[in-house]
């Protein structure tokens, strides 16, 4: 495939035809090209943008519905050829794409019917001379910054309600997946949109980011990533007072009380683990087991992970994927060696595949401490490391002595239990039973280091709306 730049309603292959190779991280094998925009690539692309925002942002609320009705019938329609293209470039399992897929799918529906809910209110004061209202208008041009993980799903779920509130979208993609994103603005481009409504930009981060986040003409930035690196943005975009919503890094916890369903909770961590082979951000990082239960639990949990298929995604019955790169190999097995050399015991896995492509063995490890890289930091593969506690109270002071506050889990068959940690844990997407608990309808965001904003439900369109206040005296 060779990926270009889209703005103004076409595909252009950049100001210098400069490219890259995007690599099947299964195979280490090249499946295309994409453009390495420059400053002047980037400055076109929100020309085109802010040109089109006057007329998109006064389109009607019937005609935006219909527009994202549109788009989501063209994703279902591309489905397989989609997921097919998302597992070849990201390297999830088939059956993980497919579902990726379909997940950002939804988006578009539902927006479609939020777009007429987008409105303001009236106000009464208690003089009788004086009415007043507030009207929820488009913030502006909307920068949209996604991650490699979740390539699509990621574009979606900021791309519909940004559309929904009449906002025109520049979409930067991660350097390492540019291709599902340039598939999709080739459907796109069959709808025949307003040109200027839809753009995206590929390339190096260090001079794409930059150039985007600066333009005065920006007014929204939505990024999700790295803390690191949404620190750097929020402090740059601080320059112009440009609104940002940022989703960064996770450290979840997953807690196991001992009067938990046991079984229901190895299936749980599986799914919250090992799904896109743990490259997620609201991943179960840190697994707290009460001291009665954990060593049934890790039997278990051994016994699930030794189970688990590794290969191509390409594959019918793979479940675990490879990495992304070498850089996340690397990070796992420093992780590892970390917690090794501080007293861990690596109860299966920990090594990495020979042969082609980033594979990394399911892994579990106990003993695992506070102290360790483990527990500390987001480590982004699949390694499932456990420690024991004994009391309530521990677990969730433990639970919450992390800067971050993206996720957190608990099982539990005990309902006051259950809203006391719905009540203490200091993190904005809970899961009591429940290990996948991220849905269109609802908000995700983190507290603390985590991000700011909400993406998904009635609050995802917020975040690219402004409110207006009118007052009238008569």
């Amino acid at each position: 495939m060779e990926a270009q730049l889209y703005y103004g309603g076409r595909g252009h292959p950049g100001i210098h035809a400069r490219i890259f190779a995007v690599d099947n991280p299964a195979t280490n094998e090249v499946i295309g090209n994409a453009v390495l925009a420059d400053p002047d690539d980037v400055s076109l692309a929100v020309d085109a943008a802010s040109q089109a925002f006057p007329q998109w942002s006064r389109s009607s609320f019937r005609d935006r519905s219909h527009v994202l009705l549109a788009i989501y019938q063209a994703i279902t329609d591309h489905r397989e050829e989609l997921a097919r293209l998302l597992t070849q470039e990201e390297g999830k399992s088939l059956a993980e794409s497919d579902a990726e897929i379909r997940y950002g799918a939804r988006f578009f529906e539902y927006y479609a019917a939020q777009v007429f809910q987008s409105y303001g209110h009236m106000i009464f004061p208690p003089m009788n001379s004086h009415t007043g209202w507030t009207a929820k208008v488009p913030v502006g041009v909307a920068v949209l910054i996604t991650p490699w993980n979740y390539p699509f799903a990621m574009i979606c779920r900021k791309m519909a309600p940004a559309l929904a509130a009449g906002c025109t979208v520049v979409v930067k993609p991660a350097e390492q997946t540019p291709l599902i994103a340039w598939r999709f603005f080739s459907l796109l481009h069959t709808l025949a949109l307003q040109p200027g409504v839809i753009n995206l930009v590929t390339g190096d981060p260090e001079v794409v980011g930059p150039a985007l986040i600066q333009d005065k003409r920006v007014r929204k930035i939505s990024f999700t990533g790295s803390t690191a690196v949404g620190r750097r943005i929020l402090s740059n975009a601080a320059k112009n007072i440009t609104s940002v919503s940022l989703e960064l890094g996770g450290n979840a916890p997953f807690i196991v009380f001992d009067d938990a369903n046991i079984d229901d909770a190895i299936a749980g961590i599986m799914a919250c683990k090992f799904r896109n082979a743990g490259q997620i951000c609201v991943a179960a990082n840190r697994i707290y087991v009460q001291r009665s239960i954990a060593p049934k639990v890790i039997r278990q949990l051994v016994k699930a992970a030794t189970g688990l298929v590794v290969g191509n995604g390409m594959a019918p019955n793979t479940q675990i994927g490879p990495l992304i790169n070498q850089d996340a190999i690397d990070k796992v097995i420093t992780h590892l060696h970390d917690a090794e050399d501080k007293g861990a015991q690596v109860e299966i896995g920990g090594l990495r595949r020979p042969g082609p492509g980033y594979f990394f063995e399911p892994t579990i490890v106990t003993g695992v401490n506070e102290g360790m890289l483990l527990v500390r930091e987001e480590t982004f593969g699949p390694v499932a490391p456990l420690s024991v506690f004994d009391t309530e109270e521990d677990a969730f002071q433990t639970a919450n002595n992390t800067p971050y506050g993206l996720s957190a889990y608990v099982y539990t068959t005990n309902l006051g239990r259950a809203m006391r940690a719905s009540q203490l844990l200091e993190f904005g997407l809970i899961g009591i039973n429940d290990p996948i608990p991220s849905r269109v309808e609802a908000p995700i965001g983190g507290w603390k280091e985590s991000g700011l904003g909400r993406e998904g439900g009635d609050q995802g369109i917020e975040e690219f709306l402004e409110t207006k206040y009118v007052s009238m005296r008569f």
